[in-house]
């Protein structure tokens, strides 16, 4: 939901869900969907009207039995609250075998693997995130999960940003400075400008490009095509280890050329935001235990497929050649010939 949606887009991120869907090996459907609706410059009644609107139209097509809204850029529980009460009223079948209907805890989940992808890649580099400087993209919910399970593992997080710039830590954000900015950032139109207010230490916008700061790690999370070949230049420059996507299409076309050709480890994110998709496979009984090893499950997938065709280290033609389809309870592995002919 955001001035950012159109037909466009929603039609090529239904396209990527559905390799996303295919790399997990989950009997799932695949379907995005969104309103050029923006927020955060309107009422906290003019959001309450507009999700019962939505919904009035939307809950023709989902419903216990049938799909499950989840939470995307610019909805939280809030939004989802006003979308269920409207969807209660409309239709009062509100649970599925005893689960409640738009009831998932599963909002920090694809954030929480987009780290984990992020372990598994360091893992075959014999190293780990202890310690690890993270420069982190973004500022929504995904953004602060990442953010969270990094610290989790010691890594440490520099940044946030979103539309009035970006806040840095050169000490690293811990887990009270995350609440902190987690309070600001769920205040509906609240900017991280205000986070400074709260700190003795956060620069503000310094210095000139979020990606002039040094770091280990890259964890954009943010809009699409946040990270262009200039970007990873710099970050290449100052260190930069490996570029972790926690959004949709961060990179953009001459970015990944850029990474290829600079040795920078790289997680596309039709593969690193397979977390939602594991998350509404296994619903409430995902554990972080079943979590990591479906992640884990995932990523060697892709990344023997790569090595079968040559491509060793390269998730993106990795999960470019793998496009896993059920047909009962049975897999099948379809491996394209050219490694560029899927997206």
């Amino acid at each position: 939901m955001g001035s950012h949606v159109d037909g466009g887009l929603i039609k090529a991120l239904g396209f990527d869900n559905v390799f996303s869907n295919g790399l997990t090996g989950y009997d799932l459907g695949s379907s995005v969907g969104g309103s050029d609706f923006n927020p955060f410059d309107k009422s906290e009644g003019e959001v309450q009207r507009f999700c019962q609107s939505f919904m009035t139209e939307l809950s023709k097509y989902v419903g216990p039995d049938v799909d499950h809204p989840t939470m995307g850029m610019g909805v939280a529980e809030k939004e989802m609250g006003y979308l269920y009460g409207q969807y209660k009223r409309i239709d009062s079948k509100c649970t599925s075998a005893g689960v409640p209907f738009m009831s998932r805890k599963d909002s920090k989940v694809p954030g929480h693997a987009v780290v984990l992808f992020a372990k598994e890649m360091l893992k075959d580099q014999n190293q780990s995130l202890m310690g690890k400087r993270c420069l982190i993209l973004g500022s929504g919910k995904s953004a602060r999960a990442v953010a969270e399970k990094l610290l989790e593992y010691g890594a440490i997080p520099l940044t946030f940003s979103d539309e009035s710039g970006f806040v840095y830590e050169p000490s690293g954000i811990d887990e009270s400075k995350l609440r902190t900015i987690s309070k600001i950032k769920t205040e509906r139109g609240s900017m991280l400008g205000r986070y400074v207010i709260s700190s003795t230490t956060a620069k503000f916008n310094e210095p000139g490009s979020i990606f002039d700061i040094p770091c280990d790690l890259c964890f954009p999370c943010g809009a699409v095509k946040s990270v262009d070949d200039d970007a990873v230049t710099k970050l290449a420059d100052n260190g930069c280890m490996g570029v972790i996507e926690g959004g949709h299409k961060n990179v953009t076309i001459e970015g990944r050329q850029t990474l290829k050709s600079r040795g920078v480890m790289y997680g596309p994110h039709i593969v690193t935001l397979t977390g939602a998709n594991i998350g509404h496979a296994h619903g409430h009984n995902l554990s972080d235990e079943t979590l990591e090893e479906e992640v884990r499950r995932i990523y060697n997938d892709v990344k023997s497929t790569a090595t079968e065709f040559n491509a060793r280290g390269d998730l993106f033609a990795g999960k470019s050649a793998l496009v896993l389809f059920y047909h009962g309870h049975e897999v099948f592995s379809i491996k394209a010939r050219r490694l560029d002919c899927l997206i």
